[in-house]
């Protein structure tokens, strides 16, 4: 894990947890994966963008957790789901997908799926 992506987690330690098994699965499934720490969120990328991790606060302050991550990814359709936060159409057949987690163990296989739909859509597979 690079020195930029802890950088990301010293205000938010608690989450660095959750983020490990979301980077873990990710290149476990996509090994050639870039993972990019900014300022605001941290991206994997295959040629393209196809998910995020961040602190954007996706639910209203009373029913977001103290320690929470956000993971973003997108899809050519709207994904129906209670584990969907928010998703919003950026341009006709695109559609951006939050999710908040609160523990390493919502980074589950269903979760992975719609990730590794988002890098094939991001790499021109569907």
């Amino acid at each position: 894990m690079s020195d930029d992506v802890l950088m990301f987690f010293s205000k938010n330690p608690g989450a660095l947890p959750i983020y490990e098994e979301l980077e873990r699965r990710v290149l476990a499934a996509l090994p050639g994966t870039r993972v990019e720490a900014a300022r605001t969120q941290i991206s994997f990328k295959g040629r393209h963008l196809f998910a995020c991790a961040s602190f954007l606060p996706v639910r209203r302050a009373a029913q977001r957790p103290r320690v929470y991550l956000t993971v973003t990814f997108g899809l050519g359709y709207k994904k129906i789901s209670p584990r969907i936060d928010a998703a919003a159409e950026v341009r006709p057949t695109r559609w951006t997908h939050h999710v908040l987690v609160t523990s390493p163990q919502e980074i589950d296989d269903e979760l992975t799926g719609w990730i590794m739909e988002s890098f094939e859509l991001s790499e021109g597979g569907r």
